[in-house]
Parts: structure tokens; C-alpha cells; sequence
């Protein structure tokens, strides 16, 4: 059985978040990942060389296919910022959705351009859901 690609890693925090190129990125990334400390309690780590995860779970799925991986997370990327929020339910949240603002949505993910988009207030409460539930419930990894 194959193992996730994307491990987690000793790599520093801060300084991922420092090499992010676009300033308005950048500080959006470090607020981020402030609420995602307060919320969560725990300390954030780097899972390969760009995802920010908080929380451990490990999954077994009734395959067999099982592994290590976090409850809530990010990504500053290019595009956009990428937030993992694996105890949310992304397709079941709609009233939240809707009250958040300009975002995108994929499988497990939220996708935002910056934090002036959108309801802080809104993300906080996809993010302690994500946690407190924080669990996979899918077979994509």
C-alpha cells in the first residue's frame, strides 16, 4: 500500500510563510495561521514543502488504504489560498457558504483569494468545524 506523498516534514513554518512572493499573500497567510493556533490549540506544522496542517488524525478506510494526516490546514499558493478543512463537510455547509463571500470549493477544500474577500467571522466557525470534526471521509489523498 502506498504511503501519502505529502508527509509531514521538520521544515519551519514562519519561514514558508516568509518566502510567500505576494505581500498581501503573505499577511493574509500569517492571519490565517493565527486563527487556525487560536482555534485549534495546537502547534502548526509543515506537511510536505507547502501545506500548513494543524491536528493529527489517522485514517483507515475499509480498502485497507490508511495513513497519517492533519485536521485543518492551508496553502499560500499562487492562485489562491488553499484551506484543507477535513471535519467540515464543504458540500453539506451551504448556509455558511453562503454568508462567507467570494470563495471557491472543492473536495475537502475552500478556496479564497484574500481575506478582504471575505467574512473572517464566517472562516473561523468552517475552521472549528473542520477541527472539532476532523476526520477524512474520503478516499482522494
Amino acid at each position: 500500500m502506498a504511503e501519502n506523498k505529502t508527509q509531514k516534514t521538520q521544515l519551519n513554518v514562519e519561514d514558508f510563510i516568509n518566502a510567500v512572493e505576494h505581500e498581501g499573500k503573505r499577511k493574509d497567510a500569517f492571519e490565517i495561521l493565527e486563527m487556525m493556533k487560536t482555534i485549534t490549540k495546537e502547534k502548526p506544522r509543515m506537511w510536505g514543502t507547502s501545506i500548513i496542517g494543524f491536528g493529527d488524525v489517522h485514517y483507515k478506510y475499509a480498502s485497507g488504504r490508511e495513513g497519517d494526516w492533519f485536521k485543518v490546514g492551508f496553502s499560500p499558493r499562487k492562485a489562491n489560498i488553499s484551506l484543507y478543512l477535513m471535519g467540515c463537510d464543504i458540500s453539506k455547509a451551504g448556509e455558511m457558504l453562503k454568508k462567507l463571500g467570494k470563495h471557491k470549493t472543492g473536495k475537502g477544500c475552500l478556496y479564497i483569494n484574500k481575506l478582504a474577500d471575505i467574512d473572517t467571522g464566517v472562516l473561523k466557525d468552517l475552521i472549528k468545524e473542520g477541527y472539532e470534526n476532523g476526520h477524512i471521509g474520503t478516499e482522494n489523498h
